[in-house]
């Protein structure tokens, strides 16, 4: 969608003003390959897949910050529940924060495995119909 003019001098380097050189000129008839990006995009099979993407990664990115603003508003307004001692020295507090690490290695694990079964296959389709080949 973009051209770049070009001025050159009689030696072949560049003759525009300092101040021309960050000018680009944008035009309004895409090019084809640009045509062909944008087929995708409007395409049923690549709505799907943003809203696949969009119906895991939503939910699960409102969770994890739900979890994270428990255990954040927990530790301002309830100190003395977050210091409950659950085993000799080891208290709710630190239970939680470690219950931090560990969901986002579950929520790492569960979408590497969602984006392998679900995600990949088709996007990999949809790369392979605008490359045109019949693997990608």
């Amino acid at each position: 969608m973009t051209e770049r003019t070009l001025i050159l001098d009689a030696a072949g380097n560049d003759a525009r003003p300092r101040t021309w050189r960050c000018l680009t000129l944008v035009s309004s008839q895409p090019t084809p390959a640009q045509d062909a990006y944008l087929e995708v995009q409007r395409s049923t099979e690549f709505q799907d897949l943003r809203r696949r993407f969009r119906g895991f990664v939503f939910p699960t990115t409102a969770f994890f910050l739900a979890w994270y603003a428990l255990y954040v508003l927990l530790s301002i307004f309830a100190p003395s529940f977050m210091g409950t001692k659950v085993w000799g020295n080891v208290n709710i507090g630190l239970l939680m924060g470690l219950g931090q690490f560990v969901t986002t290695f579950a929520i790492t694990l569960i979408y590497s495995r969602w984006a392998s079964r679900e995600f990949d296959p088709r996007a990999d389709a949809i790369g392979a119909q605008l490359d045109g080949v019949k693997e990608h």
